[in-house]
């Protein structure tokens, strides 16, 4: 598969993932299988953004954020404030990475905003 500077854009995200960090912190086995799921779901997030591609449309991208978010919400016992910051952050570098503004949704409070009950 060829790499372009969209993928690459999306793929450099998973750098700033804060999961290992948050592993680090959680005690508990249920916090840490989390943890897995939430990067699981970021992950699907960053790849069906990459399946779809630069040219998709605003709607398809913006459809992906909200299953990633929705299912996050699934995960909202282990997410505190500073958790909470660390996946808005990771939202907005995502958002930015696959070509929209964050501050053009959930009025200029980010696009994780639109759905997340965290």
């Amino acid at each position: 598969m060829t790499s372009t500077p969209y993928a690459d854009a999306l793929n450099a995200t998973r750098q700033q993932y804060p999961f290992d960090r948050w592993r680090e912190f959680y005690q508990e086995p249920e916090e840490k299988q989390g943890c897995d799921a939430v990067q699981s779901i970021f992950d699907t997030l960053v790849a069906g953004l990459i399946a779809l591609g630069p040219t998709a449309s605003e709607a398809d991208k913006k459809q992906l954020f909200q299953q990633a978010i929705e299912a996050t919400n699934d995960h909202e016992d282990i997410i505190e404030t500073g958790e909470r910051e660390d996946l808005c952050e990771l939202t907005n570098t995502i958002t930015t990475a696959c070509g929209l503004e964050p501050a053009d949704y959930g009025d200029g409070e980010e696009l994780a905003s639109e759905w997340r009950e965290w």
